[in-house]
């Protein structure tokens, strides 16, 4: 079992940062792909960003890339999200999930965080 807990939502306005933490517990954190994933009223649940167990594959989606940028810390235990020129439009739930291939299917994956709130005022 897995559990993964996301930190670092908030308000900030166009053109900010944040920086999203995934915390999880387990001893198997270090052998799973992380992945990011955002949800916005009224919308599906959409891929942002995944890194493999080693940080060898990284995948953003098309809308984040040269914005957002994903780390991990196996020692920790932890996945990052770091959230730069925020847009309005990046305004959502943000959740953080565990699985065991590098796949931007939010199926694919076994674990998920409850989520913490990002909204980005224009």
């Amino acid at each position: 079992q897995v559990q993964l807990v996301e930190s670092g939502g908030g308000l900030v306005q166009a053109g900010g940062s944040l920086r999203l933490s995934c915390a999880a517990s387990g001893r198997t954190f270090s052998s799973f792909t992380m992945g990011w994933f955002r949800q916005a009223p009224g919308k599906e649940r959409e891929f942002v960003s995944l890194t493999s167990w080693n940080g060898a594959a990284i995948y953003y989606a098309d809308s984040v890339k040269g914005r957002f940028t994903i780390s991990r810390d196996n020692a920790k235990n932890t996945v990052y999200l770091q959230m730069n020129s925020l847009k309005p439009e990046d305004t959502a739930v943000y959740y953080c999930a565990a699985g065991p291939r590098a796949t931007m299917r939010a199926g694919q994956y076994d674990y998920w965080g409850q989520g913490t709130q990002v909204t980005v005022s224009s």
